[in-house]
């Protein structure tokens, strides 16, 4: 296939941020970033062009890094509290998965937090305290203090037996 070089004007997932000198497809470059602005041909002239794209890059990375310190500060002080659903025995009916954590710190705290941001080995199926890890990017990360405790669901046994 051929390649081109093309500059980046702007961060693209999966494919870089300002100033980076990337290799695509010919037809990507000349069908989609070049008219849509999103990138330059990688010529002698543009590549000195790229300092100053680089100093764009650097003030939105420092940005984001402080951005992230902050709501890591806010989410070390958060403490979440979520019931899990259980039955006769303190079997789980469910479990508490990362948009569960996720709608929880939207309630709870007042922060809007991506779920995919959120580590978690597997989904929670038992009672107790836990320590959930959040990674904010750009090497930041926060832990939350998050303690799960039975909602025991005797309603709907009642309604099992009742038939």
């Amino acid at each position: 296939m051929a390649t081109t070089q093309v500059i980046l004007k702007e961060k693209i997932k999966g494919l870089g941020a300002e100033a980076d000198v990337v290799k695509v497809k010919r037809g990507f470059a000349r069908n989609f970033l070049l008219p849509q602005g999103k990138a330059y041909e990688a010529s002698k002239g543009n590549l000195r062009y790229t300092e100053r794209l680089k100093a764009v890059r650097a003030e939105r990375e420092a940005k984001e890094v402080a951005e992230a310190e902050k709501v890591a500060s806010k989410l070390k002080k958060t403490k979440l509290k979520l019931t899990l659903a259980t039955g006769q025995g303190g079997k789980a009916f469910g479990a508490i998965t990362t948009m569960d954590i996720a709608k929880a710190i939207t309630e709870q705290a007042g922060m809007e937090i991506d779920r995919h941001q959120i580590v978690l080995e597997r989904p929670i199926k038992s009672t107790g305290a836990f320590e959930i890890e959040v990674k904010l990017g750009h090497e930041v990360s926060a832990t939350i203090k998050l303690t799960v405790t039975a909602a025991g669901d005797s309603s709907a046994e009642g309604e099992d037996s009742a038939e």
